[in-house]
């Protein structure tokens, strides 16, 4: 179920790239401007997460779709080691699949220079900036999935809270870093395109950034207080993780 969520987002996020970047395009045509058309591309990707973790896999498997996010939840104690290295491994697996699907389906248009398979990238200021960017939204980004989804009144919201980011991210931070917070996902667009500039970048930040978010909350709220490692608790379906909303009589 992860390596398949994951793979479906790159296949959204290499349709929309070809959809709005590819110069033959009706839609790029029709939309000169740059910034409107990655609004649209961060819009169109923030609601394919959203529909991804709220689906029945991503209710089942707890959505994670990010190496980092595993990683974080594994230092948490909210994940077997077993599960989170499984977890791990199907997600660069279905972002692989998923990639070279569209680039098998897609071909020379997926990987045009103007789409390079949705490859991420430092932007003009360089890569020093890029990982200082991609540390700072993957803490960002996790910080607010503690926060929110350890509050019961508030964690049935955490996917339109993560969707609002990743749509922000791409909106505003792309130019920067690419917008990745996902090694796997990263990797995968590599992979499809061929193109391997700094991707350690995308290898070290994310885990990174996400890892001193699980310490800060640790830090500011105490373990006690990570109640799951689901993106989605509001499901009656089977919970694999060291859960403690049952007893907290939380659902």
């Amino acid at each position: 179920m992860e390596g398949a969520l994951l793979g479906l987002f790159m296949v959204a996020a290499c349709a929309f790239a070809t959809l709005l970047e590819h110069p033959a395009s009706p839609v790029h045509q029709g939309l000169p401007d740059r910034n409107f058309r990655r609004l649209l591309m961060g819009g169109a990707m923030g609601l394919t997460a959203i529909g991804l973790i709220y689906s029945p896999w991503g209710q089942q498997s707890g959505a994670h779709m990010n190496p980092s996010l595993t990683l974080s939840y594994l230092r948490l104690g909210k994940i077997e080691r077993r599960d989170a290295s499984g977890y791990i491994v199907a997600q660069f697996v279905g972002g692989v699949a998923g990639a070279l699907g569209m680039r098998a389906l897609l071909g020379m248009l997926l990987a045009h220079p103007a789409v390079r398979c949705a490859a991420t990238t430092p932007g003009p200021a360089g890569t020093l900036i890029a990982f200082v960017a991609e540390f700072v939204i993957s803490f960002l980004l996790m910080s607010v999935v503690l926060t929110v989804s350890n509050r019961p009144g508030l964690a049935r919201y955490t996917p339109l809270f993560a969707g609002a980011l990743v749509a922000t991210y791409i909106s505003l931070e792309a130019p920067i870093s690419g917008m990745s917070t996902n090694p796997a996902r990263s990797f995968a667009s590599a992979l499809a395109a061929w193109q391997w500039t700094a991707l350690w970048v995308y290898f070290t930040a994310p885990p990174l950034g996400m890892l001193a978010a699980a310490e800060a909350y640790v830090l500011r709220c105490g373990a006690d207080r990570v109640l799951c490692a689901k993106l989605n608790h509001r499901t009656r379906r089977r919970c694999i993780f060291r859960c403690r909303y049952a007893a907290l009589g939380a659902l």
